[in-house]
């Protein structure tokens, strides 16, 4: 079968058809600065996710706490090979920055700003709030990839 076969073939929604609301994992798994990273990796293991979300303190200038960035897995496998993981905190090992999409966004929105910031997690958030209401991952959207195949 060609290739232009295999795409004109194709019966489910292209990426920019789907939003990042229909793709994502409702829910943030936070964690504070502070938080041990033997815990995080706990975190992960025990909710099967691959990504937490730290948070700093509050700070006079802003409400409520500040999003500082993300664990992801390869993080955690990163500082697991280093032999430090005992030693360090979410805050030392969030690497990963903390990139927003919005809810209404496409999921081709989404990978480009996963592709640009060389990242597989990306924080949703209400535009209006920027209160996290979830995470879209590259897994997301592979799933829909694969459905649209």
């Amino acid at each position: 079968m060609s290739h232009r076969m295999l795409e004109s073939s194709r019966t489910g929604p292209s990426l920019t058809q789907v939003t990042v609301a229909e793709a994502m994992h409702p829910g943030v798994l936070t964690c504070p600065l502070e938080t041990p990273l033997a815990t995080v990796a706990r975190m992960m293991a025990s909710y099967r996710i691959h990504a937490v979300v730290v948070f700093g303190e509050e700070s006079d200038d802003v409400e409520g706490s500040q999003l500082w960035g993300v664990v992801s897995d390869l993080d955690l496998v990163s500082a697991a090979s280093a032999g430090d993981l005992e030693e360090r905190t979410a805050g030392g090992t969030a690497i990963t920055p903390v990139v927003m999409v919005a809810p209404d966004d496409t999921l081709a929105h989404a990978a480009q700003l996963m592709s640009e910031h060389e990242i597989a997690h990306l924080v949703v958030a209400e535009p209006d709030s920027a209160r996290p209401v979830g995470v879209v991952s590259t897994l997301d959207l592979a799933r829909v990839l694969a459905a649209a195949a």
